[in-house]
This record gives structure tokens, sequence and C-alpha cells, in this order.
């Protein structure tokens, strides 16, 4: 957990620093470490180690590490005793220090060489780390750094008094990073005796210097003299700033910085117009300059378990509101103490890493607090598919060997089938009375529907433990269970729609990385500022990536809803204002046709990406009318946990489009046959390659029926799709989906779409049908708009005026409604089988 910074805050937050950080075990000194933050985005090939000074820390670095983190890696130690470091009880002479930055080059194992960045009293430790080591160093840095620091007098006589008389009130300062035994034994035995003249003489590495105009922490003349000391020193000084120069004008310190670093890679001199950081525009993704202004070209991934997204967020903004649930509100800090508790509970009901805890629940406040709690003990979350009936979650459990099960108390029928097949532990929780009766009602019909609800009553306390009742004395703090990165997180099952349901193997890394390169696909997001509607299920990936983890990876608040319905929803919109509205297709069409809609004020909501669905264009046009927001499609599969493409939220979207690569992936498309690579505008199928790539299938069977598989890092989707010169994809069809009208090739969503540009038509979708011997016939359902009166022949001249012949449906048949998944997908085999 962090410690309380002093003095300073985060300003302009775009990543947590302490996702990044590292400890690095100082040298000769048993159970202490430094901790380091290291940012290393894909491709960086230059290193950047920044220096902060005496009673300082990593966060003064705060403006430049977003500056440089997207095309260098960039390093920030905390020096020993300050920020975040241990604080031993060393002497911190000049030499201690200097080891512990070369302990880190080679614990971190730098490249040969790297550009050194100091400030302050940080520039001195760099100064004699360029002349020791001058063989590491490509560049030198030096920012507000004095030759020598003549110290006031009163500084002096604090040094005499005793630390034990500072100690009392030490933890109420209100500024100085740094323990009180650290800040004396630096000042006595280091600082105050520094007369670095003779050092800056000997140094040979091109050094820029860096001085505010204003700067009085010291008399004038130590900080010129640095200037006129090291040989052949480019100096800049940056006008009305003070010591701090790079928080006060950190805007030219990074110029600066910039244009010195990249200086010797030119040919001609860096122009004004050409400061901003080096994009790394790479050949094979001609995508990236379709990117906004806002979204990176990389996204650096941190080297952390999922769950120390919540840990920070409720370090960083513990009184905010986590989530809010039908209006009962629980804040961050309660949040991840809950999650702390379930995870003591798991650990004393046996739970071990690696062992599965299946969690069967809908958007409620439990589901978060059981799906991370699992992952502090080390556990995997398994998810079943929101779709999947009772006989489906059996066999689930039956692959996963799932040791617990998680569900309501109201699927106390479905864990007492499941007992009587696998020894599994069952643990209840209760949400009638956080729902009206109403919303509980039609929840209870839903999932007895399915076969979840419970058939008769039952002792609950012969079935499983209570929730509540086994979290209720468990420690407030994490359990010390190591959990890494590339550990298993998450078994997720996709719904089968074209053949058996698989599981997913998702790692930490997975998902930390899907929820990031998602995040900051979205402009003008602040942390700890928005607010997320979350009713599509966060059991199914989709969900679970883009309300639950992005919104807790942003310290953001969850307004959960169970299920979709449209009052409810339409009502939590004007009473909670949510930023960002995650949904899929089925929802905004439903939003666009509800009555006197602009009432509800969905002006708050400013950004959305539909997802599991096609986004029909006259949906997504309407409804940015409605919002003043921007809604766009994106693309993935629970394989990729699940975000791989989305358009652009700044610059150009293309019609039926699902946009470009999101940062740190890849995409290309292949001959469906041959497997070889298609240049730009010939159809195959859709390949994708990044950090959320799947480990694998659980169980690691697959087989040739499989749409979806996974070779060589690659992912092939099953998708036919194409790609045009500008890096966007277009969808034609899944490869079972496409209808094949004798000799010709027909994709549904090219009939969809015609039939949409009828204002009458809700929803449509079109399937290949068996068709007596001369291959399939091509039929569409319609759902009319309620109070609409369509004929099928209008439709049938529609689509004979923009088709071709063999692609003109040959029946349309109206519907009230269209089946669908719990999260809105259309059910096209269940069309296919009726059409049939």
């Amino acid at each position: 957990m962090k410690k309380k910074l002093r003095g300073l805050k985060q300003r302009d937050i775009q990543l947590d620093f302490n996702l990044y950080r590292v400890e690095v075990p100082i040298r000769g000194l048993s159970d202490m470490a430094l901790s380091v933050i290291d940012i290393w985005p894909e491709g960086a090939e230059k290193t950047l180690v920044f220096v902060h000074g005496y009673a300082g820390c990593a966060e003064t670095w705060e403006y430049q590490i977003n500056h440089f983190m997207h095309a260098y890696r960039v390093v920030v130690p905390d020096l020993r005793g300050h920020g975040q470091s241990d604080a031993p009880f060393s002497q911190y002479t000049m030499p201690e220090l200097v080891d512990d930055l070369n302990t880190i080059t080679d614990a971190l194992h730098f490249p040969d060489k790297f550009v050194l960045v100091g400030h302050s009293f940080g520039g001195s430790i760099c100064i004699e780390y360029a002349v020791s080591y001058p063989e590491r160093l490509e560049q030198l840095i030096l920012i507000s750094t004095a030759g020598e620091h003549p110290l006031p007098r009163a500084a002096s006589l604090a040094s005499r008094i005793p630390t034990a008389a500072f100690r009392p009130w030490w933890r109420f300062r209100p500024r100085w990073n740094a323990e009180i035994h650290v800040m004396k034994r630096m000042m006595l035995n280091n600082m105050r005796k520094w007369k670095g003249w003779e050092q800056l003489k000997q140094i040979r590495t091109p050094t820029l210097i860096i001085t505010g105009a204003r700067d009085r922490y010291f008399p004038r003349w130590v900080f010129e003299d640095v200037c006129k000391t090291v040989p052949g020193a480019e100096v800049v000084d940056i006008g009305a700033s003070k010591h701090k120069v790079q928080l006060e004008r950190h805007q030219a310190v990074n110029r600066a910085i910039e244009r010195f670093i990249r200086k010797e890679a030119e040919t001609k001199p860096i122009s004004w117009r050409d400061q901003a950081v080096p994009s790394r525009r790479l050949a094979h993704r001609p995508w990236l300059n379709s990117y906004g202004k806002h979204t990176p070209p990389s996204v650096p991934i941190p080297r952390q378990p999922l769950y120390k997204f919540l840990e920070t967020a409720a370090s960083w903004v513990p009184n905010k509101t986590a989530t809010i649930f039908y209006g009962s509100k629980i804040n961050y800090y309660q949040l991840d103490r809950r999650a702390n508790q379930f995870a003591h509970a798991l650990h004393g009901l046996g739970i071990k890493p690696g062992d599965r805890v299946m969690v069967i629940l809908p958007n409620i406040p439990q589901m978060i607090i059981a799906y991370y709690g699992t992952l502090k003990v080390g556990g995997v979350v398994v998810l079943p598919n929101p779709d999947a009936d009772a006989a489906m979650i059996l066999e689930q459990i039956k692959q996963t060997d799932t040791q617990v099960i998680v569900t309501l108390k109201d699927f106390a029928g479905l864990a007492t089938a499941v007992q009587k097949y696998a020894p599994v532990k069952v643990i209840l929780s209760d949400i009638s009375k956080a729902v009206s009766s109403r919303v509980y009602k039609q929840l209870l019909a839903r999932w007895e529907a399915a076969g979840l609800g419970k058939q008769e009553d039952l002792d609950l306390g012969k079935v499983g433990y209570r929730m509540s009742q086994l979290m209720m004395d468990a420690a407030w703090e994490p359990p010390k269970i190591e959990v890494s990165s590339d550990d298993l997180a998450g078994i997720l099952y996709t719904a089968g729609t074209t053949g058996e349901p698989k599981g997913v193997c998702l790692t930490h890394a997975n998902l930390v990385a899907n929820a990031l390169q998602t995040r900051h696909w979205i402009p003008e997001l602040h942390w700890g500022e928005e607010t997320f509607l979350a009713v599509i299920p966060l059991t199914h990936s989709y969900g679970m990536t883009t309300a639950m983890n992005i919104p807790i990876a942003m310290g953001a608040t969850m307004v959960l809803l169970t299920a979709f319905e449209l009052e409810q929803v339409l009502q939590h919109i004007k009473w909670y204002k949510p930023t960002i509205f995650p949904g899929v297709p089925s929802i905004y069409m439903a939003i666009n046709a509800a009555p006197n809609v602009r009432s509800y004020g969905l002006s708050s909501i400013k950004a959305c990406i539909s997802g599991a669905a096609p986004l029909p264009i006259e949906v997504q046009e309407t409804f940015e009318k409605l919002t003043h927001g921007r809604l766009v499609e994106g693309y993935g599969l629970t394989e990729a946990s699940p975000v791989t493409h989305a358009n652009p939220f700044e610059g150009v979207r293309k019609t039926g489009s699902i946009g470009v690569p999101i940062p740190n992936t890849d995409a290309k498309i292949v001959d469906i046959i041959t497997g070889e690579d298609l240049p730009v505008g010939q159809i195959g199928e859709l390949l994708v390659k990044g950090p959320q790539v799947m480990a694998g299938y659980w169980g690691g069977e697959t087989s040739e029926e499989d749409e979806s598989s996974l070779k060589d890092g690659w992912l092939y989707t099953g998708d036919v799709a194409v790609m045009d010169a500008d890096g966007y994809f277009q969808i034609i069809s899944r490869k079972r989906d496409t209808i094949m009208a004798g000799e010709y090739s027909v994709y549904p969503r090219d009939v969809e779409e015609v039939l949409y540009e009828n204002s009458n038509v809700m929803e449509v979708a079109v399937v290949g049908v068996e068709g007596g011997g001369t291959g399939q016939r091509v039929k569409a359902f319609v759902v009319p708009r309620p109070g609409t009166k369509l004929a099928k022949e209008e439709l049938l001249e529609l689509c004979r005026q923009r088709l071709d012949e063999y692609a003109v449906p040959w029946e349309i048949e109206f519907r009230e409604e269209l089946p669908k998944s719990f999260v809105g997908k259309v059910l096209r085999r269940m069309l296919v089988e009726e059409g049939n």
C-alpha cells in the first residue's frame, strides 16, 4: 500500500504509477528494498532514468513520466528512505546512494547505455555516477542542480536536535517525503559535506543543464557556476520558474529534454513544430496514423496482478463511491476491505493458488467482491457464460474441477444438484432486500426459466455457507500470497454459438493489458471522476473488462444493474448521470425508441463502446444525437480478453467498420484455405495478436471444427474480414454465418444494413436456410418499430434496388422480437433451425 504523499499530489493521472513499481533489494542489507517505477512500453529503444532530490519522491517527475512513457522506457526510483522505499538506519552517504543506482541498473537489466536525469540533490548523485561509470551513460541531464549546498543557519541548528524530538509529530508533517532519521543523516553525512566542482570538470558525457530563472533555493552562484564548469554543456534557462522547474514549467522542461536526447539522431536541427515525443509509427501498423491525438501508439503494460487496480484505487481515493446498487453505496476502501475478507474466507475453506472458484452472480457488489477476493488468494475465477443453463454449469464445474461455487441463495436448488455430482463447497449471497420486489420477481422468473432458481424450500445452512457470515470476522488486510502477472486469473466460457462452449484461459497479464489498452482508447477520461453504467453482465468477458475492470482501474463509480429494463436504465441515467455506458446494439436501439427519452438527461454520457454484435449506422447516429456523446463500434472475442478493435473516438469513423486495432495489437488478413497473408482489400480470415490474447483453452483441447484457435501467438478469430489501406477492418461474416446461395457467397450484414435504411425497421437478422438442393436461400427476420406499418414488398423492393439478385431475401418474416443471448447478441442458430 502506498505511503502518503507530502507536499504534492498527482495532478495529471494518466497511469497509476504504483502499478509499475518493482522492488530492488538494497545491496548488503537484508529485508530492505528500493521501490522503483519501471514503465517499459512496447518497442522502446532508449531508457530514461529520473532521480529526485532530497526529501522528494518519484511522483515529483509526474509530468515527465506522462510525457515520455509511451516512447521511452522510463525508470524512476525512490531513493533509499524516500517515498515508497524502505528506510534502513544506514549512513546515507554519497557512495551508498550511487551504489543504489548501480544496483538498480543491474537488477532491472538496463541496456549498455542510458540517459540519466537528476533534479536538485538528485543531480548531485547523477554527477557522481557519471564520473564513476561514464561508460554506462549516453547522456546526462541536470535540472536545478547546485555544485554545493550552502545551508542556512536554521537548517544547521535543526540538525543538532535529537531525532526523538521530531518523532511524535513527524507523521503530521505537511511535506518532506522521507523519514526524519533519513533526512538528518543525509544532511549531516552527505549533503552538507558535498562539493562537486572537481567532479563537474571530469564529466565527458554529453550534458544538458536546465535551470529556473528565479531559482533562489540556494545562492544563485551555485547554479550558475555549474553551467560554466561542465565541459561543453548545453544550458537552458527556463523563465518564470523556481527550483521545482520540472513541475512549474513542465512543458518547457519536457521540450528541452526531448530536443536534447533526439539531437544526435537527427540530421537537421529540430524545429519547434517537431517537439512531440516520436510516436515510433511501425510500418506493419498502418492504422496508427488514424489514432486520435490523445491515443498513444502503445500502452506500457505493468507486470502486476489484476487486483492491484482495486488496491491502488482504495489507496488513492478511499472515500470515492465504488458501487451504487439500487441506492446502496460502497466506497473503494470498503470494497477492497471486503474483497480481502472474502479472500481470507476462501483461504479458510482450503483454497490454494491455482484452485478454481466459480462465480454465478448477477451484477451486484458481491460479484465484484467474490471476483477480486478470489484473485487476491491466488485462485482462478471461473465464469460461465450468462446464457448457460444448469446442465451447462454442472458440466463446466466438472471440466474445471471447481472447488467452490459462489452464487445466490435463490440458486440453492442448482447448488444442491451440483453437490450430488461434484464435491464442491457452496457460498450463498442474498440480494432480495437490495432490490424492489418487482425486480426481484423478474430476476427469479428469468433464473428459474434457465433452471437456476430454487425449485423447493431448502435448508440453506445444509446447502452451503452464507457469504456475509463467512466474511464477518475475517481480517481486513490482504492475504500474504504472492501472485504473478503470468498466473492464470480466469476461465471464461464462450457462448458456444457455433459449437460446444470452451473455457478460455486468461492470465492476470491478459486482463491488465486489455483494461489499460481500452481505457486509453477513450479520450478525456479523468481518473477518479468518471461514472460507468454497468448493465451488461459482468460474467461476460465484455462486461467484465469494460464495466468492471476498467472502472476500477480508473477509480470510477460503477452503477450496477442486474438486467436491462428500459425504464430502470433511463431512471438510473437521470439519477446518477453516468459518463461512460458500455453496451450492445440492442440496448442502444431500445433507448433510441423510448418515448420522451430526452427528459431523462442523456447528455451526461460522453462515450460508449458497443460490442457483442454489429452496430447499425442508423442506431449509432440516432443515439449520438440524443446524448451528444460518442458511440463507436468495437470488436473482440472472449479469447482476447475481449477487445481488439474499435473505431476512433477522434478522427475518421468508417461506415460499417469495426475500426482499427487498439494499442499494442497486431492484426492481419489471411487466405481461408492456404493461410497465406493477403494484401489490402482482399477478403479472408482475421487474425489478431497482442498481450490480451489468451494463454489457451482449458484442457488444451481444440478440434478442426473450432473457428477460433491459437497458433504461433496469432489468434484465428473465425471471422471473415477485409482491411483497407488505412488499416480499418470490416467484418463480413462469421465463417459459419456466410450464406452459400448457389455459387455465390452472401454476407448477412450486407443485407441487414440495407434493410435498416427503412426507418420503420427496428431490428433485423438475416440467415441462410435450406434451399432444396440449390444451396441456401436468404431469409430475413424483421422486427418493425412499434406503432408503424411495414409491408414485405416495400422491403423487398428496397433490396432489389440495392443488392445483387442472388442476395435479395427469398422470404421476409415479421417478428415481435428476435431470440437473443443475455448480452443482446442475436442467436442466429435458433433462427436457422426455425427456418429449416
